[in-house]
């Protein structure tokens, strides 16, 4: 099928090379009108914040830098998505729609009112696999049910054969003119309403994206991955999670650079397990959004139906504590820190952090949830609910809810040295690493300014086993 003017819907794809529906849309067609529809809630969101939307902005520049370079435009509009292309579409005489597919429930409701306006205007309507390298319905049992466990799941994953990189389209022909066909000027995060970013973000767009995939399979982070990827001080992981959130980088290409690092002839076995270890992550990434596409009810209550409606006792000011970096507990503290200062947190400290704040502080896994989603630039819905139920003992492969981390014991595992915590908590600056690992014995804080632990982990601990118990036998189970 061809057509003559079709229009490109530009979401989570926000780049040019190994973009499915965008090479898609310039083979089958003479024209491709790029465009992005930018959301139209002001001041505050439960689900993202100035860290992200500051990079969003950063992303929609570069791709229209990117789109003028290839004598094609990128076309802004605000609203409700549908709307904004039904507009688009009249105004242009598009004959069909493009876009790469989603997996949250938000977005697969998008899709099928386009589907239905698409319908109604008689034109095509065409949806592409692009953020994962399987689908959702790909990859199921010999029963055809669906994986809720990661384990069985990643081995069929890996063993499934995978997709090459798509071509980057050299043209998109010549788009119309402003006068037929407005846009909106390049957003920043006035557009929400919100205060400028103080947080030192990544560079963003697709050429940074791809010079952080370059750095990163091409020099030792990949081949030492699975030596250091859980020790959160430098620079010990692959950086790359913006860039997949709001695909800068195709999921292809970078599943096809690793198996290439991994065939290298120079590479020793463990240098070769540590690329199987980052690949194996991408799988976890997958899970979740199998997950959240065949249970999207996770995103209101908890996977596993044994601990809905089981009290949460925590507090606002323990919650507090915790979202500004002031717990007396080091490694917490440095977590938080970190992500506002940067929106980065490392995944190790993601896992500590959580765990703490559900099983310490007794505060329900969704105020954390949306606490993430707030300020993480890489912060991507099915993951980070997928990591919190984990961490809450609630969901798909959740930890069992008598398994709770001590944070002491994680400090003395993965930041000995105090190296992470000193970087990001000045007040600790001065003392050495061990310190950091067990809590004060007079109870006092450790040094001046800062805070004495506010709990005492092992009383919290045996809290908690006793409101999962207590909440197990009152179902009966």
């Amino acid at each position: 099928m061809s057509y003559h003017t079709v229009i490109h819907w530009f979401r989570r794809d926000l780049r040019l090379k190994d973009n499915p529906a965008l090479a898609a849309a310039a083979k089958q067609s003479g024209v491709v009108v790029p465009v992005y529809v930018l959301s139209n809630w002001k001041g505050h969101h439960g689900w993202t914040g100035t860290i992200r939307q500051t990079f969003l902005c950063g992303c929609l520049e570069s791709l229209s830098k990117n789109l003028d370079a290839i004598n094609s435009r990128l076309i802004l509009r605000s609203g409700r998505a549908v709307e904004a292309l039904r507009k688009l579409i009249a105004e242009t005489g598009a004959e069909a729609v493009f876009f790469n597919r989603d997996y949250d429930p938000f977005g697969r409701e998008v899709e099928r009112e386009l589907a239905a306006l698409c319908s109604e205007l008689g034109i095509g309507c065409h949806g592409f696999k692009d953020r994962v390298m399987h689908d959702p319905e790909e990859v199921k049992t010999g029963s055809d049910t669906v994986y809720r466990v990661y384990t069985p799941y990643s081995r069929n994953w890996l063993s499934m054969d995978k997709e090459v990189p798509v071509a980057t389209p050299k043209s998109l022909g010549q788009p119309p003119s402003a006068d037929r066909c407005a846009s909106m000027d390049l957003p920043t995060v006035a557009h929400w309403g919100l205060p400028e970013c103080a947080a030192a973000i990544p560079a963003p767009g697709e050429r940074a994206a791809r010079a952080r995939m370059r750095d990163f399979v091409e020099g030792d982070r990949l081949i030492e991955y699975a030596q250091k990827r859980n020790i959160p001080a430098g620079e010990t992981t692959s950086r790359l999670g913006q860039d997949l959130r709001f695909g800068l980088i195709g999921i292809r290409e970078l599943f096809a650079r690793c198996q290439e690092r991994a065939q290298d002839g120079r590479l020793n076995g463990a240098s070769r397990k540590s690329v199987e270890t980052f690949i194996k992550e991408l799988a976890w990434r997958e899970f979740y959004m199998a997950i959240l596409f065949h249970y999207p009810e996770v995103f209101e209550a908890e996977f596993n139906p044994e601990w809905r409606g089981m009290p949460w006792p925590g507090t606002e000011e323990h919650f507090q504590a915790w979202a500004e970096g002031k717990t007396g507990f080091p490694i917490v503290d440095a977590g938080m820190r970190q992500l506002l200062a940067t929106g980065f947190m490392h995944n190790r400290v993601r896992m500590i952090v959580s765990m703490f704040l559900t099983k310490d502080l007794h505060c329900h896994w969704r105020l954390g949830e949306s606490h993430f989603m707030q300020h993480l630039v890489d912060g991507e819905n099915a993951s980070n609910n997928g990591g919190w139920q984990w961490s809450g003992g609630t969901g798909a492969d959740a930890a069992p809810y008598f398994r709770i981390q001590n944070p002491w014991t994680q400090t003395k595992n993965y930041d000995p040295d105090g190296e992470y915590i000193r970087t990001w908590v000045p007040e600790l600056k001065g003392l050495p690493g061990s310190a950091f690992l067990a809590p004060p014995k007079d109870g006092k804080p450790i040094a001046q300014g800062y805070p004495a632990p506010i709990v005492d982990h092992g009383t919290e601990r045996q809290r908690t086993l006793a409101i999962f118990a207590k909440h197990r036998g009152e179902r009966g189970g």
